[in-house]
């Protein structure tokens, strides 16, 4: 998995999980990501289509798992088991692609922002008291 990228790891491992079922729709898989990177937010973000497309090969030249891309009506991907590899059309993916302009995807960042955000999110606990009678007057 070295020619990958976090998030195309991130992908192929929840695939890998995700294996013995026949259908897998692109928001149970983004769960999935989800869960295993244990990112907070973007609970309604999808994936975009060229990692994923780069994972379906990456795993069926390595792992022999075949997968097959479907488009819904809505745009959504289905990732299908099926005997041999096989990628979106040409007018589903220029579609694919357009809508994915409008939607949230999981990204590179999102995996990077995971752990500053526990930096961050440290709170403040010792209040500091302003005491009035060490103010001089104001002229």
């Amino acid at each position: 998995m070295n020619e990958l990228t976090p998030i195309q790891k991130e992908i192929v491992l929840a695939l890998e999980q995700l294996k013995e079922k026949s259908l897998i729709t692109e928001a149970n898989l983004a769960k999935k990501i989800r869960e295993n990177a244990k990112i907070q937010g973007k609970n309604k973000a999808g994936l975009c289509l060229k990692d994923l497309e780069l994972c379906l090969e990456y795993l069926s030249e390595n792992n022999q798992l075949n997968f097959a891309l479907h488009l819904n009506s809505a745009n959504d991907i289905l990732i299908k088991k099926e005997e041999n590899f096989k990628l979106l059309e040409s007018d589903a993916k220029k579609r694919r692609q357009s809508s994915e302009k409008s939607i949230s995807v999981l990204t590179n960042s999102d995996l990077q922002n995971k752990k500053s955000a526990k930096q961050i999110s440290k709170k403040r606990t010792d209040r500091k008291k302003m005491h009035f009678n060490d103010i001089e007057d104001f002229e």
